[in-house]
């Protein structure tokens, strides 16, 4: 089941992508839960599966304005240095544990919306990330319970301002620039990807193939890395992880390839879709 958040004559909303539209599943809930991320909290996602099976499409999807699937996240991790080819263009030593940063909602739009290279900075990087979102809470979980512990995938496009990341060895302020990531188009649940491992991962700009790789080439898998962070707090449903990118980035090419005003960066991840966004400098 393929979970989205949209905008429709000005309301939004929550639904499931069927038969190439759109089910309003909010307004089946009778408008409770309001948001996607509010019924993974209250254990609806089995209700969600039901309404979205029993319905026809409410809406096409051209209808709707995509947002990012989970509007209202407890927490957006993030992950660094997570695939050794990255690592190797870096020039950084193999790390031990997870590079741990944190990006706050405002910072990505949702499948379609423009993102934005901000006024200060002409280093804007694209890195295509696979992401899951929480669905069952959890602390100390398991590596081997872990994925019972996701609602679902998607595809994230981690944009960094790559001056403002080298200010200091914190990545957060390269990471966190208004509308400078994307999210989505959609949450594909867990029961349609049960090897999160065995996926492809492929990054475009304008046409241009810049990074593929297998997400089996990440050095903390997902069970890893639920591991760990429910070591740390407690992990919610609604909460997003992104697990990191693959080699191929703008800054590490010779010359750098840095995104600007008019380009169109796609993150591409098989059996979830295509997150699609057009660049548009700051006003």
């Amino acid at each position: 089941m393929k979970l989205l958040s949209y905008m429709h004559n000005g309301r939004a909303s929550y639904g499931a992508y069927v038969n190439g539209g759109v089910v309003d599943l909010r307004a089946r809930l009778d408008g409770s839960p309001t948001t996607l991320a509010a019924a993974l909290r209250a254990g609806a996602l089995d209700e969600l599966r039901g309404q979205a099976a029993a319905r026809g499409p409410d809406f096409s999807l051209d209808e709707v304005r995509l947002l990012p699937p989970v509007l209202d996240p407890g927490r957006i991790v993030c992950i660094g240095l997570n695939y050794k080819t990255h690592i190797e263009e870096t020039g950084r030593a193999l790390p031990a544990y997870p590079a741990l940063f944190v990006r706050h909602p405002e910072s990505h739009v949702g499948h379609g919306a423009a993102m934005i290279r901000p006024k200060a900075s002409e280093q804007y990087d694209y890195e295509g990330e696979l992401a899951f979102v929480i669905g069952k809470s959890g602390r100390h979980i398991p590596a081997e319970r872990a994925l019972a512990h996701v609602a679902g995938y998607s595809c994230y496009n981690d944009g960094s301002i790559r001056d403002f990341q080298a200010h200091t060895h914190q990545f957060t302020p390269g990471k966190n620039f208004w509308r400078s990531g994307a999210f989505g188009p959609w949450l594909v649940t867990a029961d349609e990807i049960p090897d999160p491992g065995a996926l492809t991962l492929e990054t475009r700009l304008n046409g241009r193939v810049m990074q593929r790789a297998p997400t089996s080439d990440l050095l903390f898998d997902i069970p890893y890395l639920i591991r760990y962070l429910s070591i740390i707090f407690p992990l919610r449903p609604g909460d997003v992880v992104s697990t990191g990118t693959t080699g191929g980035v703008g800054k590490a090419r010779k010359p750098p390839v840095f995104m600007k005003a008019g380009d169109r960066v796609e993150v591409e991840i098989s059996r979830i879709g295509v997150l699609a966004n057009p660049i548009e400098d700051e006003r």
